[in-house]
């Protein structure tokens, strides 16, 4: 990637396993300031472990990984969210017996600006109202879409520089899912923050996001702006559903072959 844009977060060559079972392998990806940046790729394909290899939550076994300059490879996960970078985990995990404020405020443990955590909790609450409706209420009560509204909010209580997103329209509605997408986007577009984004609805992922990557089998595969993989066959055909691709992309993807 080139330009004036300067990159938030690189990966270079990163390889991370459980076990003897490798996830992700060699995996480089660089994630510009002020960008949405998306990864996609089928169940398996290793998105959400290298979300917990960025975060510190796995350490990798190779390559190293840079954070706002400095390389963060490794370190304490709550380091890393001090430094500015904070993960929005699959499936929400909220704290379920705490209330939807206590939440909140959990999001922001690491800060001591009592003036900026109050202001972030009016932008909170402007972007996700339902959640100011029932800030007193046990999160474990709330519905499925509100869940994933209270852990999007928590992570921005910390004031990231970078958030990881990993699946958050995982078991949601299409309304609902696009309603969080579009508040994403807001979330990006008018504070900011950078965002990268693990996804499998690609649709959505590609109308959101500026760049992406496509994973195979724990290794990236192709990678360009998504205004240009949308139009690419082999988007088309496996992650669009749009039959015009034929079949040449499928035996290309069968042999595993270079992507376009």
């Amino acid at each position: 990637m080139s330009g004036a844009a300067t990159s938030l977060l690189s990966l270079t060559n990163v390889e991370s396993a459980y076990g003897p079972i490798k996830a992700i392998r060699g995996i480089s990806l660089d994630v510009m300031r002020g960008q949405i940046a998306t990864v996609l790729g089928s169940n398996g394909a290793g998105k959400s472990t290298i979300l917990k290899t960025i975060s510190g939550i796995i350490d990798p076994r190779k390559g190293s990984v840079s954070f706002n300059g400095v390389d963060i490879t490794a370190q304490d996960p709550a380091h890393i969210v001090q430094r500015g970078l904070v993960q929005v985990p699959e499936g929400r995990e909220v704290f379920p017996l705490l209330s939807v404020l206590d939440n909140l405020q959990m999001g922001g443990y690491t800060r001591h600006d009592r003036d900026g955590f109050a202001r972030d909790l009016e932008m909170v609450f402007a972007y996700f109202p339902v959640l100011k409706e029932r800030s007193h209420q046990d999160a474990g009560l709330l519905s499925g879409g509100q869940q994933q509204m209270l852990a999007i909010a928590r992570a921005l209580m910390s004031a990231p520089q970078l958030m990881l997103l990993d699946e958050p329209s995982l078991g949601l509605s299409p309304r609902l899912t696009k309603e969080i997408f579009e508040i994403v986007v807001r979330i990006n577009r008018e504070r900011g923050t950078t965002i990268l984004l693990v996804e499998q609805n690609a649709n959505m992922a590609l109308n959101a996001a500026d760049y992406g990557y496509v994973l195979e089998n724990g290794r990236i595969v192709m990678e360009d702006t998504c205004a240009r993989l949308r139009e690419k066959e082999d988007i088309k055909e496996f992650y669009l559903g749009m039959k015009e691709a034929g079949a040449r992309g499928e035996r290309r993807w069968k042999k595993k072959k270079t992507w376009r």
